[in-house]
């Protein structure tokens, strides 16, 4: 380990930074300095900016990747290396805010009947029923549902914040199943690690994202991208759809700000069909009604169409009608330029096929 990376190890703990974080920053800064193949105390600004280019143009990532990286190195050059860091000269890019893709319960119910095997199955009602991220569910501990109170207790999610969710009964009586399967009863993780789950660490958010990728493929969702994100976003949308409250939502999926949380009226079923769109207080005509217009005034009896105002074939526009009979007479009417010359704008309304051009 080098001098530089035990400092920044020490100034990250020090401030309690969470390890994903932690090991986020340090695998930046050695991506940073691999890249121009010098220690990162010898790179400068020059080489920041060309890094940042680089993340966009070169490695194609995305804003928020780019974002976490800079604070990396921002990081990096203040507590670290004690030198001056230039936000002018470093702009963060800005956020790009996608809709998240969700699944109907019919759908949710065919991923969840498709898992793979029992293990994946429980795994994919936990995230469904709690709403948790992955890495939550993966570090539950046997003490962590309460089925006296019915709750399920979620400890150290993001931002090293507690919350409670609430337990399902369904959940309950699929985790008893489960429990009795055991070999081997865990005294601390609720789903151990190794295939026999008995290692004395906790599954890793590996499992839980196989567990989604396998189970769309078997329920015929592979080309709807799922992955454990996925439920979480179904979870908070069919909650608000039932019902819910947005702050309730926001108390459950442990978001710190409650505009996090609108994002999911945008996905809302209830809330889409409930605004009417403007065009429906239009009173239109039928397209029937106009077409059977347009067939009478062709067939010869020389109306003007009073729907669209256009030609039909043997219909004269009252204009035509105006000009034939006044002759080369000076129409004030009529932007003319000279007395017995049409002007342009006479001159745009050619017909062809009785229709104008």
């Amino acid at each position: 380990m080098t001098h530089l990376r035990q400092i920044m190890l020490e100034e990250l703990r020090r401030r309690n930074y969470a390890e994903s974080t932690i090991h986020a920053y340090i695998r930046t800064v050695e991506h940073f300095a691999g890249h121009f193949h010098r220690p990162p105390d010898r790179l400068g600004l020059e080489h920041i900016r060309q890094y940042q280019a680089a993340m966009f143009t070169k490695w194609k990532l995305a804003p928020n990747t780019v974002t976490q990286r800079l604070a990396a190195l921002r990081f990096f050059y203040i507590q670290v290396l004690k030198r001056g860091w230039s936000a002018a000269e470093t702009p963060y890019p800005k956020k790009v805010l996608h809709l998240p893709h969700v699944l109907s319960q019919e759908e949710v119910t065919g991923l969840i009947d498709a898992a793979e095997m029992p293990f994946h199955r429980i795994l994919l009602m936990t995230l469904y029923a709690t709403g948790a991220r992955r890495a939550e569910v993966a570090h539950l501990k046997v003490s962590d549902i309460d089925s006296q109170r019915m709750v399920v207790h979620i400890r150290g999610g993001k931002g090293r914040k507690d919350r409670d969710v609430m337990l399902s009964p369904a959940l309950l009586d699929a985790l008893r199943v489960y429990w009795r399967g055991l070999r081997r009863k865990p005294t601390d993780w609720l789903f151990p690690g190794n295939r026999w789950h008995t290692a004395s660490g906790p599954v890793t958010t590996k499992v839980l994202w196989t567990a989604c990728q396998k189970a769309a493929d078997r329920a015929g969702l592979e080309h709807r991208h799922i992955h454990p994100h996925t439920l979480r976003h179904c979870f908070a949308t069919h909650m608000l759809e039932a019902g819910a409250d947005l702050r309730t939502i926001q108390m459950l999926l442990g978001h710190r700000d409650l505009e996090e949380t609108t994002i999911y009226l945008h996905l809302s079923h209830r809330h889409l069909s409930a605004t009417a769109s403007p065009l429906d207080a239009l009173t239109l005509t039928a397209l029937e009604s106009r077409d059977a217009t347009h067939r009478s005034a062709s067939a010869g009896d020389g109306r003007y169409c009073s729907l669209c105002r256009c030609l039909v074939c043997g219909a004269q526009s009252p204009l035509d009608q105006l000009a034939a009979s006044e002759g080369p007479a000076r129409d004030h009417t009529l932007p003319h330029r000279r007395t017995g010359r049409p002007s342009r704008s006479l001159f745009r309304l050619r017909t062809y096929n009785g229709h104008l051009l």
